[in-house]
């Protein structure tokens, strides 16, 4: 452990001042170099206060983003990829992949220059106001069961978001986490196949979420943000932590959870089918997760994949 990282602990676990000379003793290391330490903690966003006679003290919970403070809340040991900048956490994943890497392991940045989403959409990840991350896991699953880890990364992100703050979240079919009527969560769900066994080796799980954006581009429409005044490493954590809870249990543990969540169940709603857009009703989740509908004619379907909107009243 660094210099830095056992100072930041002597600072949290006192909870009050702590004089410099009283943390060069403990640490074994010269006032000078606490000093040097206590400056590099503060250029990274922690903030440090010195008082000349009492020395230094945490001021306050800080929104600081780095591989220490995601592992600090995270309760699963994972491996933590952290990068202040990169063009999409999933293709950093899959970088690594093809580099050798495996078992279970986390890329999370404070931002993405090219962050996408579903069909072809960008996702807008500017820094220091989201969370961009990549879950990696293996589940050695037939091809289409990988399906399931889409609607489970939904419900991870409420669980997550209930779970650190008063937030009650909820999932517009297939995947995007809506608050208040706003979108503050996009999933992007990748498989990486081993075409010999007709198994799904890799599955990479993106998610974004809109912490405290406020302003988004003109061309992006409905986006709101979580301002739940949650720091962006605990919420990474709470979200890798109940991402595994679910894709490691039965899909019936959580699909009960997922049709709870819905904002589609009862609606009239709008979807694309080979370029064209119909109107129809949704009537609920099957055990699969497709959204059951009837068309204006009563013919009764089942949507497993693609686009909808909810129609306005």
């Amino acid at each position: 452990m660094s210099l830095k990282n056992d100072i930041l602990n002597e600072l949290r676990k006192s909870g009050g001042y702590v004089s410099g000379e009283s943390l060069a003793r403990s640490l074994d290391k010269s006032r000078a170099a606490v000093w040097k330490a206590v400056n590099a903690l503060r250029s990274e966003g922690y903030p440090v206060e010195a008082h000349t006679k009492k020395g230094y003290r945490l001021a306050g919970n800080a929104d600081v983003l780095n591989e220490d403070e995601i592992k600090r809340f995270c309760e699963n040991d994972i491996k933590i990829f952290y990068l202040n900048s990169v063009d999409s956490t999933n293709n950093y994943a899959k970088k690594l992949l093809a580099q050798g890497e495996d078992g279970i392991f986390l890329v999370a940045a404070a931002e993405q220059t090219a962050g996408r989403g579903r069909q072809g959409k960008s996702f807008y990840s500017p820094n220091g106001t989201g969370v961009y991350m990549s879950l990696v896991i293996h589940p050695d699953a037939p091809l289409q069961s990988a399906v399931s880890s889409t609607t489970a990364a939904a419900v991870a992100v409420c669980r997550a978001i209930e779970k650190i703050s008063d937030k009650r979240p909820g999932i517009k079919w297939v995947n995007d986490v809506y608050l208040g009527g706003k979108k503050i969560c996009g999933i992007l769900t990748e498989a990486v196949t081993d075409f010999e066994s007709a198994t799904v080796s890799s599955v990479i799980i993106g998610i974004g979420i809109n912490v405290s954006t406020a302003e988004f581009p003109k061309d992006i429409e409905n986006a709101g943000s979580l301002g739940a005044g949650t720091g962006r490493a605990k919420l990474i954590a709470a979200v890798c932590d109940e991402l595994l809870k679910t894709v490691n249990g039965s899909y019936e543990d959580f699909i009960d959870y997922y049709r709870s969540r819905s904002i589609v169940i009862g609606r009239e709603i709008k979807f694309a089918e080979n370029g064209v857009w119909q109107t129809a009703s949704a009537e609920g989740i099957d055990s699969r997760g497709g959204l059951q509908i009837v068309l204006k004619n009563g013919e009764r379907r089942t949507l497993r994949s693609g686009e909808i909107s909810i129609r306005k009243i």
